[in-house]
């Protein structure tokens, strides 16, 4: 008997479960059963696609047993099984991406959250929740050898060779003293048909039916009461997306949600739709309540399970769906593709390119209504997954319109998000011109950029994006209909003649001063000039579009390889009606005009979000300004 030590998170994990945590413990065999179910699936399509699986028995089945005296809870299947290294691979680590993140996180009372702990999906460690010591019997499908896995989750676990007919695995349970209600014929069987009636295999039970006596005219008993013991399916083993819509109830998508996504918190909407023509599809999508711990994961975990003809034939091909929906749970069933599909000829497969696009279309079109008929769990929604399908701006042009439509913005005028149908009311309807900004620091800070100043003025509004994300897409999105979309640095708004010569009056008024502060900054910045734009502030940045490293970092960012691009030089505005400007114009102090020029060049980057080269030299000269000012 081999000894093995549990991956560190793994030791994490069974903590919480054998300390009781997660309150709502009877998913543990919900999860039993989805696992046994997914074994099942994967021998399934095996034996009807893979010629060396072609000749083994097949009878695809769960069963439970209940054995009260031994304290025993058995869960098994005939499904795939597994060898000694896939014990090794599936009960001593978790592969489930952020895991070591999400455990890190669980702390105080965050522990006791249960909705958190359920939204992880803690899979076959939930049964520490209920027993004190598990068994698992296996035996790979196409293999001679069967295999047992030993742990009573003390951090170790021991494998050694055994003997098993048949292949698949057999689960015992040793059951707690105090948690002798999942010994209970009765419980068990509601627990299944709460999280599990509509697993697409049958799943059977051992059950005691009571036999009243039997007598005869004269009242005589002839024969006893007494129980005999019978095996029945105690599911439906229905594949729940072929049924009707009238036929399922809102329960029965709930408990089916739930054994698909591992998730005890209630699907927030599902969009269940059959396609029938050239093309013949089911579809059930789930969208869940709150965003999966490795959503913004490179390596995340995808959600949609492929079936065709109600054969499974996998859960882990992030093609399925694009990215930017990759919060989606649930199901694509297709008649029209050849059950030995490769991964490969998925992805370029004709007949799956027509059903994605189709599907997306129409969970775009279920977003849209629920925005419209149900504004409360669309402001739901979109609190978990709005920056999610904003990924699509970038990836996806062919629903560009239709994903900027379920988007909501914050703005200059606005004191709560609105959509984009709502912003163009106010519109110059001649210019047809939506301004933006973005930027990566606080929504109150990017409210009150310098960049805005002129806009305030004039009584213009602009679109907020203050979310990293925006950062990347929105520089992509040039157009909504016949509207453009300009940043505000490119925004050309007209200025009448009197601005236009008084700013020349004032460049040849502070050229002097627009000349030291040069000299004094030198090569950090390309030149130093006054705006009659800004209002409030002394200063801004502003880029040389014509710049070729500007043109350079826009090229970059298209191809996504923004970091690799050099610095680009900005150029510094001065608000030539500011006191500060004004003052230092009339000052004569050299020094003092060289440390302003430093720390107002730093306010100006400060404004941007950026950081400062040399914070505690920054400060030295502001303290010096303020002396000379007390």
């Amino acid at each position: 008997m081999a000894k093995h030590q549990f991956q560190t998170e793994v030791n994490q994990l069974l903590q919480l479960m054998i300390h009781s945590l997660y309150s709502n413990k009877e998913i543990f065999l919900r999860e039993l059963i989805s696992n046994a179910s997914d074994a099942l699936d994967k021998l399934n399509m095996l034996h009807l696609t893979d010629e060396a699986f072609k000749g083994i028995e097949f009878d695809p089945r769960i069963d439970i047993r209940i054995d009260k005296d031994a304290k025993t809870l058995t869960v098994s299947d005939t499904g795939i099984g597994m060898n000694d290294e896939d014990l090794v691979a599936n009960l001593g680590t978790i592969a489930k991406s952020g895991t070591k993140a999400f455990l890190e996180n669980l702390s105080g009372d965050a522990k006791k959250d249960s909705q958190l702990i359920g939204q992880f999906g803690v899979g076959f460690y939930s049964a520490f929740m209920v027993a004190d010591n598990i068994e698992v019997l296996t035996k790979k499908a196409g293999e001679d050898q069967a295999y047992k896995w030993v742990s009573a989750g003390d951090g170790e676990f021991e494998i050694e060779k055994a003997e098993k007919e048949g292949h698949g695995t057999e689960i015992t349970l040793h059951i707690k003293d105090e948690e002798n209600e999942f010994l209970d014929p009765w419980r068990i069987e509601n627990i299944v048909k709460k999280y599990s009636n509509h697993i697409p295999f049958p799943i059977f039970m051992e059950k005691e039916e009571f036999i009243p006596a039997k007598k005869d005219d004269d009242g005589n008993e002839i024969e006893p009461e007494r129980t005999e013991k019978k095996i029945e399916q105690i599911n439906k083993a229905s594949a729940l997306w072929t049924l009707p819509k009238s036929e399922i109830s809102d329960e029965d998508y709930k408990e089916f949600y739930s054994s698909i996504a591992h998730d005890s918190s209630e699907p927030l909407a599902w969009i269940h739709h059959k396609a029938e023509g050239a093309i013949e599809y089911t579809t059930l999508f789930y969208i869940p309540s709150k965003a999966p711990m490795d959503l913004y994961r490179v390596d995340y975990q995808p959600g949609i399970k492929l079936y065709i003809n109600r054969v499974f034939i996998t859960d882990d091909d992030k093609e399925l769906m694009p990215t930017w929906l990759r919060f989606l749970r649930g199901i694509i069933d297709s008649a029209d593709l050849p059950l030995n599909v490769s991964r490969e000829i998925l992805q370029s497969n004709p007949v799956m390119a027509k059903i994605r696009n189709a599907s997306v279309k129409k969970v775009l079109s279920e977003l849209a209504k629920m925005k419209k008929n149900d504004p409360d769990k669309y402001e739901t929604f979109y609190k978990e997954f709005g920056n999610v399908i904003k990924e699509g701006l970038y990836s996806d042009f062919a629903n560009r319109e239709k994903i900027l439509e379920l988007l909501k913005f914050h703005t200059l005028n606005s004191e709560e998000p609105v959509d984009l149908e709502t912003f163009l009311k106010n519109v110059d309807e001649e210019k047809k011109e939506i301004y933006y900004i973005t930027g990566k620091m606080s929504l109150q800070m990017l409210k009150n950029s310098p960049q805005l100043e002129k806009f305030k003025a004039k009584g213009i509004d602009v679109l907020i994006l203050n979310e990293e994300i925006d950062t990347i897409v929105f520089p992509m999105v040039t157009e909504y209909k016949e509207y453009k979309f300009v940043n505000v640095t490119d925004a050309k708004l007209e200025d009448s003649e009197e601005e236009k010569k008084k700013e020349e009056e004032l460049s040849k008024e502070y050229k002097g001063l627009l000349t030291e502060l040069k000299e004094a900054l030198g090569d950090r910045v390309k030149a130093v000039e006054v705006t009659t734009e800004l209002r409030e502030s002394p200063v801004r940045l502003k880029i040389d579009k014509d710049d070729p490293n500007y043109m350079m970092a826009q090229m970059m960012q298209q191809m996504g390889q923004a970091g690799e691009v050099p610095p680009i030089t900005p150029i510094l505005q001065v608000n030539p009606e500011h006191e500060i400007l004004k003052k230092l114009k009339d000052s004569g102090d050299q020094n003092l005009i060289n440390d302003a020029a430093f720390v107002l060049l730093d306010e100006a980057k400060l404004y941007e979000g950026m950081e400062l080269d040399d914070m505690p030299e920054f400060l030295m000269r502001l303290n010096r300004v303020m002396e000379k000012a007390l």
